[in-house]
């Protein structure tokens, strides 16, 4: 099945892209290395403002005094230091009998994250153009790089050792993977039918309970009428065959997951800026039929009509989510917790990274967020299981991003802000020195 944006919007689509000659990937969670700086506080408005890029995330930012501060959050160019990252874990506040330590720093702009079968992590980037693995052998850890020339390889999905990678623009997998780890394996490609837009162009992937990978094409925009290829989740076969739409209204979702149960599909999604400070808050939504619409751009949180498409729309129109997850969170990686080393009250409950806002003067997020359901699947409750990366000074000292349950019963968090990933236990346990 081949995707061809239709009418009118497609054709306004592709005459702006025509004009992007070099994509800024400063959009949503992190820019790029040199993202466009806010405006000083005492200067008037320039007359003649340059004109942004396409997708740019400061398009539509109010001409304010305070709104003109905010701008994305550029990460450190090169990972932090191990002094760094030994201060990091006395900041952090986790719930009562579970512990934080450092499972591997140099990993640049870590992102996405997934186990093999032999134990080794691997991580994708957002910024970066490799993946990278980590491997651990006589108490020791090392961190490699298993591939590169990628062009944003963000999403990792693994299964039956082979390891799936999303770029921005296609999908390729990489066969017997563990078995090749130093050996420079090149990945075979099995998906290209995708867009090539940088706004909320990198990709989350999974592979769900009915074998067949999913994968996310978020808004082409901070918020717009997207083109019928966009702002979807689609699954495909294994091989790259058979894709269909299975969720539409997705602004940009980076993290999902499958219920341990009743199999459904939970998804975490960013909603739109530049509205306020406060809404529209972003959401956890969950998939109970195919071809279920979830709102972008008419409806945010369930319950905001959107100030620009909404007019003559109505939220019930909509799938809501089961559960806001605050404003400009960033919510991004989330998976259930399967294991037994946790308490009683974490099983199957869902744990989200929020990556944390930086279009919000008091920035909020920065934690890891645990999600508690009713058997029905709707939420119980919710409990900030650790918090910290938000300084009280409203600076980061680390973003997390995704995360990762091990074989061992571990839970792993990768921070892109570091270059790192950290490891939560529950009581007393040996842990690895990190090489």
């Amino acid at each position: 099945m081949t995707f061809r944006s239709s009418g009118r919007r497609a054709m306004l689509l592709a005459g702006t892209l025509g004009t992007l000659v070099v994509a800024l990937p400063a959009f949503a969670q992190q820019p790029a290395q040199s993202p466009a700086a806010p405006a000083p506080a005492a200067s008037a408005p320039a007359l003649n403002p340059q004109p942004l890029p396409p997708g740019s995330p400061l398009i539509g930012r109010p001409n304010t005094e305070a709104a003109m501060k905010l701008a994305p959050v550029a990460p450190p160019p090169i990972p932090a230091s191990a002094e760094k990252l030994a201060t990091v874990p006395g900041k952090l506040k986790l719930q009562k009998g579970f512990n934080i330590e450092l499972y591997a720093g140099q990993v640049p702009n870590a992102r996405s994250m997934r186990q093999g079968d032999k134990g080794t992590i691997f991580v994708g980037s957002r910024l970066q153009d490799k993946v990278h693995y980590i491997t651990e052998s006589g108490g020791k850890r090392d961190v490699k790089v298993l591939v590169s020339g990628l062009y944003r390889p963000n999403g990792l999905a693994i299964k039956d050792g082979t390891l799936y990678i999303a770029e921005l623009s296609k999908i390729s997998k990489i066969e017997k993977v563990e078995d090749n780890l130093d050996k420079s394996p090149k990945p075979v490609e099995i998906y290209s039918d995708l867009p090539k837009d940088e706004a909320h162009g990198w990709k989350f992937i999974g592979i769900g309970p009915d074998n067949k990978l999913y994968v996310p094409i978020g808004q082409p925009c901070n918020n717009c009428l997207p083109p019928d290829t966009h702002a979807q989740i689609r699954r495909i076969n294994l091989d790259g065959s058979g894709a269909e739409v299975i969720a539409k209204g997705v602004r940009n979702t980076v993290g999902f997951d499958w219920h341990p149960v009743s199999k459904e599909l939970y998804f975490t999604d960013n909603g739109r800026d530049w509205a306020s400070e406060d809404v529209p808050e972003d959401e956890l939504n969950r998939v109970t039929k195919v071809g279920q619409h979830f709102g972008s751009p008419y409806c945010y949180q369930g319950d905001f009509t959107d100030p620009e498409f909404g007019w003559g729309r109505s939220c019930s129109e909509f799938e809501p989510p089961v559960l806001k997850t605050g404003p400009h969170s960033a919510g991004l990686g989330m998976r259930f917790y399967t294991g037994g080393n946790f308490p009683a009250k974490y099983k199957n409950a869902i744990f989200i990274a929020r990556h944390g806002s930086w279009n919000r003067t008091k920035k909020f997020g920065g934690d890891i967020l645990a999600v508690f359901l009713n058997k029905d699947g709707t939420v119980k409750g919710t409990e900030v299981f650790i918090s910290g990366f938000l300084g009280p000074d409203n600076n980061y000292i680390g973003r997390p991003v995704d995360v990762l349950f091990t074989k061992d019963g571990a839970m792993l968090i990768s921070d892109d802000y570091n270059g790192a990933v950290w490891r939560v236990t529950y009581g007393n346990q040996k842990n690895a020195a990190v090489k």
